[in-house]
């Protein structure tokens, strides 16, 4: 059977990938503006006396609840139209930035400002589910790893471009609750565009393909679906690998972005040249992690056919523990900004391998619910490291032994995957099918036929 054509150009000739595609470009873009100002006011506000418990707090508070609201949208969204989620979802994000500016204008940074955000976070879990969850039905079957490849780091590019935009309005404009709030009303101009955007597209043509199954779902029927979803993983090793590699780093990644938070907003704070402290120096490292996210994402398809996955996860931990230590370890605002691109290449590198890996060795059926719980696993873990971090690293976020336990953790990891892989034969089996779903290796149709034409679940980012 003749195989279809992947090439990023193949994508973007579909008119409905590209339409959804800047529709996340749109939204994320918005999400970048307003996670600025967020930052803005609370982070880099200089009437607050910032310390690790503080940062570690506020993360907590905006993401694990948020966390919580993964299982329940990846089942609504097997129920709900996903033109519809996005397109209303998009819309009651611009109207709460509206009151989280009126919040951050009037100085409130209390329980109702942390409510207002915890609100638009958690409509954001349903807008980048519905967005993971309607990719199938506008690609190919061979094409959906790297349209999830190219999804997924153009959404990462538009957000700390967002991101930046904001940062140099700041620099333009001056600091201050007028300058936050103006920016989070901003925000609202992209979500309503990514709204307009995937009004385009028919009602149906996002899924679900059954539309006829109940409206509602009860905890009890979330949880039943997730213990499904663990025992699967459970039963299916190179999965379960996988997350394990996965949750270990987002440990590692939250303790150093802890660590580089309080640099810029204490050590380096007075800094300025190219490569400044503060808000301006805290754009410049997602900047450089936005550089090592793209590298990753041109990089690994090469690197996966050529070796296999798991030969260059190991490579990637390697790198990881080795850059931290080497560049991290100067503590000085350039080598900081070097290791940040470092770290972004290694994690998105990583991400890669492991959404392809459950893609391949989940069962269609449960890839709904294992990503979900991939999402939640994604965000829990790294609030955990935020606040053992809390705990560790001092105000000023330098620290050689968190470095060197990262460093080590790092090494570890890599030790232990990699005795895995060998025992388990996984080496030459993504060797053999690199970067390739698991319907493609049952030689289903490959060319010219739209995924969303069969039932499936969507995967969640």
């Amino acid at each position: 059977m003749q195989q279809a054509p992947t090439t990023v150009r193949h994508l973007l000739l579909r008119g409905d990938f590209r339409r959804l595609l800047m529709t996340r470009l749109s939204s994320q873009f918005g999400d970048g503006v307003f996670q600025a100002a967020l930052a803005g006011t609370v982070l880099f506000n200089p009437s607050q006396a910032t310390d690790p418990f503080d940062v570690a707090a506020g993360f907590a508070i905006l993401l694990l609840p948020y966390s919580l609201v993964g299982p329940f949208a990846g089942v609504w969204l097997d129920r709900w139209s996903r033109r519809q989620v996005l397109l209303v979802a998009n819309v009651v994000r611009a109207v709460l930035v509206v009151a989280v500016a009126a919040l951050i204008l009037a100085e409130v940074t209390g329980a109702g400002f942390f409510i207002a955000g915890l609100l638009v976070f958690s409509v954001n879990r349903f807008v980048l589910s519905a967005l993971s969850a309607g990719l199938p039905h506008v690609t190919d079957e061979p094409s959906l790893v790297s349209a999830n490849a190219l999804s997924t780091t153009a959404g990462a590019i538009a957000a700390v471009l967002g991101g930046g935009v904001a940062i140099g309005a700041t620099e333009l404009a001056g600091s201050g609750p007028g300058s936050y709030a103006l920016l989070a009303l901003l925000s609202a101009v992209p979500y309503l565009g990514a709204s307009a955007i995937v009004a385009g597209f028919p009602r149906p043509h996002l899924g679900p393909d059954h539309l006829t199954l109940a409206a509602t779902v009860s905890a009890r029927d979330v949880l039943h679906g997730m213990l499904a979803g663990t025992r699967h993983v459970l039963a299916h090793p190179p999965a379960t690998a996988v997350l394990s590699v996965m949750a270990v780093h987002r440990v590692f990644y939250g303790l150093l972005t802890l660590m580089t938070l309080l640099l810029y907003r204490n050590s380096f704070a007075d800094e300025t040249g190219l490569f400044p402290g503060g808000l301006a120096g805290l754009g410049e490292v997602l900047a450089a992690g936005a550089a090592g996210t793209l590298l990753a994402a041109a990089v690994t398809p090469a690197a996966v056919r050529r070796w296999g996955k798991a030969p260059w996860v190991i490579g990637l931990l390697l790198l990881a523990a080795v850059g931290q230590l080497v560049l991290g370890g100067l503590f000085t605002p350039p080598a900081i900004v070097a290791a940040v691109l470092t770290l972004g290449f290694v994690a998105q590198g990583i991400k890669i391998c492991v959404d392809t890996t459950l893609q391949e060795s989940v069962d269609d059926d449960f890839r709904g619910r294992v990503f979900s719980a991939y999402d939640t696993l994604f965000n829990v873990f790294f609030v955990i490291a935020l606040l053992g971090g809390a705990f560790l690293l001092p105000a000023t976020g330098t620290s050689w032994p968190v470095l060197i336990a990262v460093g080590v953790g790092y090494l570890l990891t890599a030790l232990a995957f990699a005795r895995w892989s060998r025992r388990s034969g996984f080496v030459e089996l993504t060797a053999t099918h690199p970067l390739h779903s698991v319907d493609e290796r049952r030689d289903l149709p490959t060319a010219g036929h739209p995924v969303g034409s069969q039932p499936r679940h969507g995967e969640a980012q």
